[in-house]
């Protein structure tokens, strides 16, 4: 591997980001506030490596974190709980880090290796095809965008909520409201939410990419999203809609406007985040006008689980129909406890 080898970071936070933005295909899930967020907010080991060449030189990253639990598994991931996060590099680099995660994998006799991201990792790696994302060109303007890249049933639908009076609101101070929507949704789903503290650690630890964004009526939040900028793309990475106020569709607006930030903030993509091919999920994205983007995620060992734990498992559908019927007070209380251990 060109003298290669692979050893554990030892720089600062700094350090590591300025690399990773010198690194094709970095994303936000590559940034090294994650290891703080996994650490302290969710009690996960973390292991952040760097392939180094015989000057020293940093030719690739990967960070990998371990998500371990009897009741659903022992992963190592990179990156649980979100799409990308996967090996950095030149492709010798990404190579050595992927086989040095195996080996580690190995070792230690996890479930399964998952590393995540647009390409594959070089080596004898499985490949779950059973995710991808859409990707929305923004163009120059808001007004370019709405006059040109949205179908009118789609621009309908957003002024549907802006005619019932619904405004947006930005900003590190709506966590509170972006919770109370996010996990009321996800108990209507029928899954449990992840803790408050994980989304405090992610304003604290990454606050100069991370934007939460509300939908609301009279004062009322009904749509909630929180998502991430890197380097002229934004990914709506968890977001959620009162049942309630379907008919209104505040979810139309919070996209939106979410899209109307970004171009502010001078990306030029927008990422609608992961969902499964086919799903009710994709079929809202694709309304947007974007194009499906495969999710290759490599895995170890070749025979090894499919996929980590997922709510749309039949193995989970009864958990997941009576969950959806308790009390919120209930579901916020101990879905918590339950989240932080499904990557």
């Amino acid at each position: 591997m060109s003298g290669l080898r692979v050893v554990p970071f030892d720089g600062s936070d700094l350090e590591w980001d300025a690399i990773v933005a010198e690194l094709p295909g970095s994303t936000a899930c590559h940034l090294a506030g994650w290891r703080d967020v996994m650490q302290r907010a969710l009690g996960h080991e973390t292991l952040y490596w760097q392939a180094v060449d015989v000057d020293g030189r940093v030719r690739g990253l990967l960070p990998l974190v371990r998500v371990r639990s009897r009741l659903f598994g022992d992963y190592l991931l990179s990156m649980p709980f979100l799409n990308d996060g996967g090996p950095l590099g030149t492709p010798e680099a990404r190579a050595l880090l992927g086989m040095r995660a195996a080996e580690e994998a190995t070792r230690r006799s996890v479930d399964l290796l998952e590393l995540r991201g647009r390409d594959p990792v070089p080596g004898d790696f499985a490949i779950s095809e059973r995710k991808l994302t859409v990707l929305l060109k923004l163009g120059e303007s808001a007004e370019a965008l709405w006059e040109n890249g949205l179908r009118a049933k789609v621009r309908s639908q957003i002024r549907r909520p802006m005619k019932e009076g619904m405004e947006p609101r930005f900003g590190p101070d709506l966590l509170d409201p972006f919770y109370e929507v996010f996990s009321r949704t996800m108990r209507d789903l029928g899954t449990p939410v992840l803790p408050r503290s994980f989304f405090t650690a992610i304003g604290r630890h990454l606050s100069e990419h991370v934007t939460f964004c509300t939908i609301e009526h009279g004062g009322v939040p009904l749509a909630a999203g929180c998502g991430f900028s890197w380097n002229g793309e934004f990914e709506i990475t968890w977001a959620g809609a009162l049942r309630e106020a379907s008919r209104m569709a505040p979810n139309m607006l919070l996209y939106w406007s979410l899209m109307e930030e970004s171009i502010r903030g001078g990306a030029h993509t927008f990422n609608f985040g992961r969902c499964s091919p086919g799903s009710g999920t994709h079929r809202f994205k694709r309304q947007w006008g974007g194009d499906d983007v495969p999710l290759p995620w490599s895995q170890w060992p070749p025979n090894a689980l499919a996929s980590t734990p997922s709510p749309d498992s039949p193995k989970y559908r009864l958990a997941t129909a009576v969950w959806s019927r308790l009390p919120l007070s209930v579901t916020n209380r101990v879905g918590p406890l339950l989240a932080r251990l499904l990557p």
